[in-house]
């Protein structure tokens, strides 16, 4: 039987407390936070390192971000760009760059100069909050007249540290780590900045359902990143899509655990803006490779949620102390994995240790975030990253054409349509062109579903790599390494690595006379141009890289070859 787009088998399988469809919300993504701002004004909305922040204290500083930005003439649609990590400086700003009516560009910290002057220049940003760690490559970048960067706000970790860790940071770490620094003229530092906007009232700015909240950016077919495009009625709908998946869930008493990157919509969604509408205490990691800061979390304030990813799960697997007993872990209830396949095995471990559900899920930066999860209170199936989530529509279509629907137990590319579908890439047209017709998303992700509406993940379209939870667009890498004046030609691929789940190997072949260069050289030389996830950990040197009769490279050529190496070893 043809699959059609009115054919919905995965509705048949939602478990009893779960709604086939969702009423479409109709308000603004920072309306989550003012109503629990009110309703749970005294409970806890944020724990760093010890310091407590109340959801009155979230939406008071967030208040006055937005009061400070309207006063130094920061307008709706105006664009402001957040740089740092998981601090509790990055939701106030979230918040009140969203309440000033303004649209919020999260920035990887990892990105090299070259990336983040990309980013800065396609969103035409004039304002940046930045932690002062990242303040001198900022500084670097703003230098370069490439952007039109003007205003600069820095934040210190240390500043919603308790007192006595903050005295610590300061004689110990601040200097030597790079955290302390003299901003130059102009610059703003934060506490000034939000002293300014607590003397005068948030900003009435009108800002509608259809307004735009945030770009999101990933990477695209051209190897440049582009903006995803995020209305503040798409997340706010992915938010409402979770609260109905995880129906267990009681308000103002759940307890996340926020470790995943808050600047990937994954976090946003899943840990900040969730968290914000049911009124649940986010317990801020900075640094999610810590295992004492997310263990000593999970034990210390009963963490119930833990959005993440794969390698998170395997690293508590794996940790010794955990095995040895001595973290109790078992307040967990509800946990999704996304961002890279989850083994049944690390699933079947980590709910042994914690007595938890941990459930893989599916989506993307364009669909803010997820489309597809397994149910927590339903059938989980091997290998599949579940159902698709209320009010998503879904079509398995031919890789050929992509207008034939397939049948239940075919292969093809993976449609989604629903609320929370972007409505473009910022200025982007052709690239929007290509990827969204009448309303329906092409993901590039092959997939298989099943009769009862589970889907499979089977191949990736867009050769994208996801090495520890990120994603790599093989593109970008190559277009790096063909820079350097020893690479006549390379191919970038991700190749099995049982820590990351892939990891990226380059190919290459040498220009003539540059025989001597190391494949150690090629790799640092890589560092400098790529954020630390993106560059390739292994290099090859090959005489010519397979083709095919039409002259295209054969990655899989390669990666097979790869595997077959590790067979024989």
């Amino acid at each position: 039987m043809t699959v059609m787009p009115a054919d919905k088998p995965w509705l048949e399988q939602y478990p009893p407390g779960v709604a086939k469809n969702i009423e479409q919300p109709n308000h603004t993504l920072h309306s989550l936070l003012d109503q629990s701002a009110k309703q749970f004004a005294d409970k806890t909305a944020m724990i760093f390192k010890g310091t407590q922040i109340s959801y009155r204290q979230l939406g008071e500083a967030s208040d006055a971000v937005a009061a400070a930005l309207a006063a130094h003439g920061f307008k709706k649609g105006d664009r402001a760009v957040i740089y740092m990590p998981n601090l509790p400086q990055f939701v106030i700003i979230y918040y009140g760059i969203l309440k000033a009516g303004g649209i919020v560009i999260a920035t990887n910290p990892l990105y090299t100069e070259r990336e983040l002057t990309h980013q800065l220049q396609d969103c035409g940003a004039e304002t940046v909050f930045v932690v002062s760690l990242y303040y001198d490559k900022l500084k670097k970048v703003q230098a370069s007249g490439k952007t039109n960067v003007k205003r600069i706000v820095v934040t210190n970790i240390k500043e919603y540290l308790p007192f006595h860790l903050r005295i610590l940071f300061t004689l110990f770490r601040e200097k030597k780590d790079g955290h302390r620094v003299t901003l130059k003229d102009g610059d703003t530092d934060f506490q000034s900045f939000l002293s300014l906007g607590s003397r005068s009232p948030r900003p009435n700015v009108s800002v509608s359902p259809d307004d735009i909240a945030l770009m999101q950016y990933t990477g695209g077919t051209t190897g440049l990143s582009k903006g995803s495009i995020c209305l503040h009625r798409n997340m706010a709908a992915n938010v409402e899509m979770i609260k109905h998946w995880n129906y267990e869930a009681v308000e103002g008493e759940e307890v996340c655990l926020t470790a995943i990157p808050l600047f990937h919509s994954y976090g946003m969604v899943t840990a900040m803006n969730y968290s914000a509408a049911i009124g649940s205490q986010m317990i801020l990691i900075p640094d999610p490779r810590d295992q004492k800061d997310v263990l000593t979390s999970i034990e210390k304030y009963k963490v119930t949620l833990f959005p993440g990813v794969p390698a998170m799960y395997v690293a508590i697997n794996n940790n010794p102390d955990v095995q040895a007993g001595q973290y109790d872990l078992s307040s967990i209830k509800n946990c999704i994995s996304g961002s890279a396949p989850l083994l049944l095995e690390t699933k079947k471990r980590f709910e042994e240790l914690t007595g938890g559900k941990l459930v893989e899920g599916y989506g993307m930066s364009e669909t803010h975030v997820a489309t597809h999860c397994n149910p927590f209170g339903g059938d989980v199936r091997e290998g599949s990253i579940g159902l698709p989530l209320p009010s998503v529509e879904c079509r398995v279509v031919d890789q050929e054409t992509g207008q034939q629907d397939l049948p239940a137990g075919e292969i093809g590319e993976l449609l989604v349509k629903g609320p929370t579908v972007m409505p473009g890439y910022w200025n982007m047209p052709e690239e929007s062109k290509q990827s969204l017709v009448d309303g329906w998303l092409f993901t590039g992700d092959i997939v298989e579903m099943d009769e009862d509406g589970y889907f499979y993940i089977r191949d990736r379209k867009k050769d994208m790599i996801i090495a520890g939870g990120y994603n790599i667009y093989p593109r970008e890498v190559e277009e790096v390494l063909t820079s350097h004046p020893a690479v006549l030609e390379v191919a970038v691929a991700g190749i099995t690595d049982p820590k990351r789940g892939e990891t990226v190997k380059a190919w290459i072949v040498k220009r003539e006379g540059h025989e001597g260069v190391t494949e150690q050289e090629i790799i640092n030389w890589s560092k400098d141009q790529l954020a630390k996830y993106k560059y390739p950990r292994l290099v090859e040197f090959i005489d010519e890289l397979p083709r095919s009769a039409a002259m295209k490279v054969l990655k899989r050529e390669l990666v097979k070859r790869e595997a077959e190496k590790v067979k024989v070893s």
